[in-house]
Order: C-alpha cells, then sequence, then structure tokens
C-alpha cells in the first residue's frame, strides 16, 4: 500500500492542476445538482420493533389521518395570585387572545380553554391549543409574533401568559457561534503547530473542500434514499474534524521529509506513502464505527451513519490527493517561517540525538521512566470518573430541561403546577377491539381498568374509529414523563395486559411520547453492548493488520474503553446528578438523552482510533526500521505527539463551543464529546499507551508466525519505501529557489 499511495501522492503533486480542476468540477457538479435536488424531507422518527411505535402505526391505519404533522402550540393563561381564570375579566381576556390566535393564516384552529375543558380544577390555570396547517418548521417568523401579540395581549389584563408546543421550536440547535468559535481556534493551533499561515490554511481549506462535496452529495441525494434535514448533521461534524486531522497528518510529515533534505515532490510522495497509510487506515476505523450504527436498528441513526462515513471516505481522498496537489502549488509556503527566511540550509542527520529532543521526547522519557505510576494513576483516575456511569438513566428530555428564562419551560410549569406533574407527558392507549362481540364494552373495560391502575390520576373519555371497533384514550400519570415512577407504571400496565386483555376481549398497546421515550431508551441500552462489541471488535482485526500485533490493538480497544467510559461518567455527574452543573450553565438535571451514549461511542470511537494509528504508526515505523522498543516509543511522540494534540485540542475546541449552548441537549453532547477526546487523547494516547508499551519491551510486537503467515501486508510504516534503489526520485520538480537544499532549521 505504502508503494500506491507514493505513486499517488507524486503522480498528484506533478499533475497539480488537473487534480485541482478535477474536484472543483466535483465540488460544482454536486453543488448545482443540489440546487435542482428536490429539497430534503423532515422525516418523522421511527423505531421499528417497540410497541409504542406498533400503537401508533396502528393509529396512523385505523385513524387516517388523526396522526396530522401539523405544529400546534400550546398557550397557558395564570390568574394572579388567589385569582382565578373564569373571573370575568380575565375570561374576557382569554378569549379575545383566542380570536387573534385564530386570525393566522397557518392557523388550523384554535381550542377555546372554557369549551373544551381545559381549565384546572382550582381555576388558576387555563390553555388553549393552537393548531396549525404547517409542520413545525414551516412556521413562519410572523406566525410566531402573531402569537407572541396574542400574549401580549392578554397579559394587559394581568395574566400570566406562557406558550409551549412544536410550534414554538424555530429549527433550535447552535446559531454558528460554535462553529465559529472551533474553526477559530482549530486555525490557531495549526498556526502555532506550524509557524506557518500556509500550513494552517492547508487543512482548513482541504476539510471545507470535502465538506462541501459531502453535504452537496447528501443534498443530491436526500430525495432518492429518503434522507431528511437532520441526517447530514453527523456527516458535517465529522467530516469537518478528520478533514482537518488527515490534512494536517499528511502536511506535517512532508514537512518533516522535506527537513531530511528530500525534493518538493519527493516529500510529497514520502509523505502520502507513509501518513497517508495511517490515514486510510484512520478512516476504515472510523468508517467502521459509523457503519456500525446500522446495529441499533434506528433507521435515522443507520442514515446518519452512513452518510457521516461517506463523508470520512471523501475525506480520507481529499487528503491522499488535494493535499498533495496544493503542496505541488507552494512547496515552500508550508514550511514554518524561520526556515523560509535563511534560504539555503543543511540537514544535521544525528537523528535520535538529544539535540532532536521536543516537548514529546522528554514527555515520552518521563513515562517511560516511570510506567507503573502513570499506568496506575491514569487508570484508577478513569476508573473512578466513570463509576457515576453506573447509574446512568437514559430519556429524551423535553421542555423540561430547558432554561428557566424560555417561555417554553415556564409554559410546562405552569402546567406542571395546575393540572399535575403527569399532565405533560399523558400515555396514549390504542385498543383494538376487532373480534370483540362488543367492542365499545371491550373498551371500556379496558379504560376502567387502566384508570384503576395506581399512579393513574385521569383517563379520558374513549374516542372510536369510523368503524368502531378501533378506539383511542389518554391516561394522565401522577408523575413527570421523566420520572422513574412513570416508567415503573408503563411497565405496570403492559404487564398487566394479560389480565385486562382475557377481561376484556380485546388486545391493546401503550404509546404517546412519553412511553415512545421509554422505549427508545431501553432499545438503545440494549443495544450499546452489541454495537461496542461489532465496532471494538471490526476495529481489533484491522489494528491487528495495521500493526501486525496482538497486543497493541487489544490495548488500543481498552484504553477506549476506559476513556469512553470515564466521559459517560462525567455526563451523568454533571447532567443527571448536578455537581458542577452550575458552571456549565445546566438549570436542569434529569436523564441522560437517549441517543448520548450511541453518538459519543462512535464519535469518540473514530478519533480516538485516529490518535492511535497516528501515534502508533510512527512507533511501528520506527521498531521495523531497527530501533530498541523503548527508543520506538520515544521515537514516536518526537514525529507525532505534536501533531496528535494539536488535532485533539481542535476537537477539543470545536465541542467545548457546543457547551455556552441553551438548549440542553446539544450544551450535553458538546460537554460530553469534549470530554472523551480529552481523556482519550491526552490520558489514554499520551500516558497510558507509552507506559503499556514502556512495559512490554519488545513483547509489545509479538504476533504468533501461523498468524503473521495469515495476516495480509499491508507495510503502513512504507519499510517498501526504504528499500526502492537509490536512482532519481529526489530530482527537483519544482521551479522555486534551492528545492533541493536540506533543510538544517525545525521544519
Amino acid at each position: 500500500m505504502a508503494t500506491f499511495l507514493y505513486r499517488l501522492g507524486r503522480l498528484a503533486f506533478r499533475r497539480r492542476g488537473g487534480v485541482a480542476l478535477m474536484w472543483l468540477a466535483v465540488l460544482a457538479a454536486v453543488g448545482l445538482g443540489a440546487l435542482r435536488a428536490p429539497g430534503a424531507s423532515d422525516e418523522e422518527f421511527s423505531m421499528p420493533g417497540i410497541e409504542s411505535q406498533k400503537a401508533y402505526d396502528l393509529m396512523q391505519e385505523r385513524f387516517p389521518g388523526a396522526a396530522a404533522d401539523g405544529a400546534t402550540a400550546r398557550i397557558v393563561f395564570v390568574a394572579p395570585d388567589g385569582q382565578k381564570v373564569t373571573a370575568t375579566a380575565h375570561k374576557k381576556a382569554i378569549e379575545e387572545a383566542v380570536d387573534a390566535l385564530g386570525d393566522g393564516s397557518q392557523v388550523a384552529g384554535v381550542a377555546d380553554p372554557f369549551t373544551a375543558k381545559a381549565v384546572s380544577e382550582d381555576g388558576s390555570t387555563a390553555y388553549a391549543t393552537v393548531t396549525y396547517k404547517v409542520k413545525s418548521s414551516e412556521v413562519t417568523d410572523a406566525s410566531r409574533t402573531a402569537l407572541e401579540k396574542a400574549a401580549d395581549q392578554a397579559r394587559e389584563a394581568g395574566l400570566t401568559v406562557e406558550a409551549g408546543g412544536s410550534a414554538m421550536d424555530s429549527g433550535g440547535g447552535p446559531g454558528g457561534v460554535a462553529e465559529i468559535i472551533g474553526i477559530s481556534v482549530a486555525a490557531l493551533v495549526l498556526l502555532v503547530t506550524f509557524g506557518s499561515l500556509a500550513a494552517a490554511g492547508l487543512p482548513l481549506l482541504t476539510a471545507i473542500l470535502g465538506v462541501g462535496v459531502s453535504m452537496f452529495t447528501i443534498a443530491v441525494l436526500a430525495d432518492t434514499l429518503g434522507l431528511s434535514t437532520s441526517t447530514g448533521t453527523l456527516a458535517m461534524m465529522l467530516g469537518l474534524a478528520v478533514g482537518i486531522d488527515y490534512a494536517l497528518f499528511v502536511v506535517s510529515r512532508y514537512r518533516e521529509e522535506r527537513a531530511k533534505g528530500h525534493a518538493p515532490e519527493e516529500a510529497a510522495g514520502l509523505a502520502v506513502g507513509t501518513a497517508g497509510s495511517a490515514v486510510v487506515f484512520a478512516g476504515l476505523t472510523v468508517v467502521i464505527a459509523l457503519a456500525g450504527l446500522t446495529v441499533v436498528g434506528i433507521p435515522m441513526l443507520t442514515k446518519m451513519g452512513l452518510t457521516a462515513a461517506g463523508a470520512v471516505v471523501v475525506a480520507v481522498v481529499i487528503a491522499l490527493t488535494v493535499v498533495p496537489a496544493l503542496l505541488g502549488f507552494w512547496p515552500n509556503a508550508v514550511l514554518s517561517g524561520a526556515v523560509r527566511k535563511q534560504g539555503r540550509f543543511r540537514f544535521k542527520k544525528a537523528a535520535g540525538r538529544s539535540g532532536d529532543d521536543n516537548r514529546g521526547t522528554r514527555w515520552a522519557r518521563f513515562v517511560l521512566r516511570r510506567p507503573i505510576p502513570v499506568l496506575l494513576l491514569g487508570v484508577v483516575g478513569l476508573g473512578a470518573l466513570a463509576i457515576p456511569m453506573t447509574q446512568l438513566e437514559l430519556g429524551m428530555p423535553g421542555d423540561e430541561a430547558k432554561s428557566t428564562s424560555t417561555t417554553e419551560r415556564r409554559a410546562y410549569d405552569a402546567l406542571a403546577e395546575g393540572f399535575g406533574p403527569g399532565f405533560n407527558g399523558p400515555l396514549t392507549i390504542v385498543v383494538d377491539a376487532k373480534g370483540a362481540g362488543d367492542a365499545k364494552a371491550a373498551v371500556n373495560t379496558i379504560n376502567r381498568r387502566i384508570a384503576d391502575t395506581k399512579g393513574i390520576v385521569s383517563v379520558a373519555t374513549p374516542h372510536f374509529d369510523d368503524a368502531g371497533d378501533t378506539a383511542v384514550f389518554t391516561a394522565t400519570p401522577s408523575t413527570s414523563p421523566t420520572d422513574e415512577q412513570t416508567k415503573t407504571l408503563v411497565k405496570t400496565i403492559r404487564g398487566e395486559r394479560p389480565a385486562i386483555e382475557t377481561a376484556a376481549g380485546a388486545s391493546y398497546e401503550v404509546t404517546g411520547t412519553t412511553a415512545l421515550n421509554i422505549d427508545i431508551a431501553a432499545k438503545v441500552q440494549g443495544a450499546l453492548v452489541p454495537y461496542l462489541i461489532t465496532v471494538v471488535g471490526l476495529a481489533v482485526v484491522l489494528l491487528l493488520v495495521v500493526f501486525r500485533s496482538v497486543l497493541v490493538p487489544l490495548k488500543a480497544a481498552l484504553g477506549f474503553l476506559l476513556s469512553v467510559l470515564a466521559a459517560l461518567g462525567a455526563v451523568v455527574l454533571v447532567f443527571q446528578q448536578g455537581h458542577g452543573a452550575g458552571v456549565f450553565g445546566v438549570e436542569q438535571t434529569g436523564p441522560i438523552m437517549s441517543l448520548m451514549p450511541i453518538f459519543l461511542v462512535g464519535i469518540v470511537f473514530g478519533l480516538a482510533m485516529d490518535y492511535e494509528v497516528f501515534l502508533v504508526s510512527r512507533m511501528r515505523e520506527a521498531y521495523v526500521h531497527g530501533e530498541p522498543a523503548e527508543r520506538a516509543v520515544v521515537s514516536g511522540f518526537r514525529h507525532s505527539a505534536r501533531v496528535v494534540v494539536a488535532a485533539a485540542l481542535i476537537m477539543i475546541a470545536v465541542f467545548a463551543g457546543f457547551i455556552g449552548e441553551s438548549d440542553s441537549m446539544i450544551k450535553m453532547i458538546g460537554f460530553g464529546m469534549a470530554t472523551a477526546v480529552l481523556l482519550d487523547a491526552f490520558v489514554v494516547r499520551m500516558a497510558l499507551v507509552p507506559a503499556v508499551l514502556a512495559l512490554l519491551g519488545d513483547r509489545a510486537w509479538w504476533l504468533p508466525k501461523w498468524l503473521d503467515r495469515l495476516l495480509p501486508r499491508v507495510d503502513v510504516e512504507g519499510e517498501a519505501l526504504t528499500r526502492r534503489p537509490a536512482d532519481a526520485t529526489d530530482r527537483p520538480s519544482d521551479p522555486d529557489p534551492t528545492p533541493d537544499e536540506p533543510v538544517e532549521a525545525r521544519v
């Protein structure tokens, strides 16, 4: 592989104009295609195989059009202390507000609280439900402004008015600040790392090109493959992340080869042949992690994983072709400023002597002298941080997790206070009475038995379909949607099903947002272990081929498990248990978002294996070329530690930027990702890896002879390149001044 990539790198360098034009043509083609392609749909979230989804599907079948996807808003009116909304003045103000709410062009209808019996028992609170003709993503700012004006009209009468519901969701998510912070920090880190504006800008430029190609391609295929507007989110995040990492690694190796006195074209070929091999296998591990999301069984996650895997493949190909092509245009511009100013240099070949020391080598020697204390401190620290993970509770936080500064959160609290905590998450019971002798009697029996269940405060009157053999009614719990008692209640209702169905002669299923979230959490929790086994198992096999070692891949996998469990423990500690919540602006603790562990494992596993391959491949290269085991570790840190640290700092900055967002779920994802990268890069890869390798010595690279014969040889360390005959490979291929002059200074 190294030889093939070496030739590819030289070809891209020589044919730089053609390579650049080809990629620009690809970008233009998919860009034009994206402009002409039908827009991506707002795909409904579905979870095959769970009861709440089956019940929802039955409702869709028996009540066609009832589960319309139009947006809704719930306007909550609260009377001043000691007063009631039914008082003449307050009632008049509410009715006037309801009339104003119905005037909007997108409004389908408004339910008056006094006729819809939407007034609390104590008369302190009432709510009006506004139904829109369009989806929540299509509700215009003008419609939301009209809603706010109607609310202000009621506030002038002395009422407290808040609004919640899907119509209030204006798209959410980061407003671009996090991305700006991340890219700014990335540029600063790259500039400090390379000491050259061109070297710092090249990885950013190629990463943006890769993201552009990937996102336009996703847009082109969206209608054909049924991709939703959210499918490309993960692809954009990871495409930018690995795009910077991979280009960073190739550019760094190019500078190193120039420092050894190689001509620009030869240096580009060697960089792609060696660093490019590591990039290919690092990319494969990320693709494995993302494609493994299919194991979870959630269609949305499967599509997100596969599209993100495609973005990673694009990033790999760009690193192998566009990066050497751009180096061909500016072969000396990516060198450090000190090197460019001095003009002619002579390379000092005493590799490995103290003069070649940098912070990476000094740190490696520190760990090599004290491997056991470093190993114990790292493992115990990560283990202690992982302990809270044993108390992980999954759920899908809603408006209750938003900041109290938002009207949605205040509306949620007002409804919970006026109607009870379970009002915000009623259970929907779908009764299938087909085949029952008396469908109405069967439904009433089920309705009555569920009403008698401990933990249910009220049930609604059943609503029948046109055929009269299917009914739907809601049951309101006494506890909030995210309360553990609500989860127990759902299990109880389902557990009593055999006896109730026997008595009624009809079947029923439980759905609704609360039940759906409980089912999703259970399914994700059950899929987490198989997902880990699948992804880690395949990655171990791949790393076995790359490093030709049994122990190094196992060490890599165990290190990843330690870092990801510790990161999950930190998330539980802050967002579920509330320790240090104020520091990160967390106003409401509760269950961890159901999909959070899967996202964390998938994304961080890919980045962790990037760092592992980048760092250990240089150690393997030094070892194969004859260096003793301990010295090979030092060599690996000499050449790769700075690159790995820079890549990790960039990712930490990108993810940490999301902690400042007001949305609790985005805040949680940003905190979890930043913590995981921090722990994996700086504790596992920078401390535990050299400590373990120091203790293992030559045994770290042990491989049974029978396995050595079976495994394909991919030559990721570029051994074949060192055996090439000393021909004219180093002839200058660029008109820049003194391209063949060896370089003495740090490049």
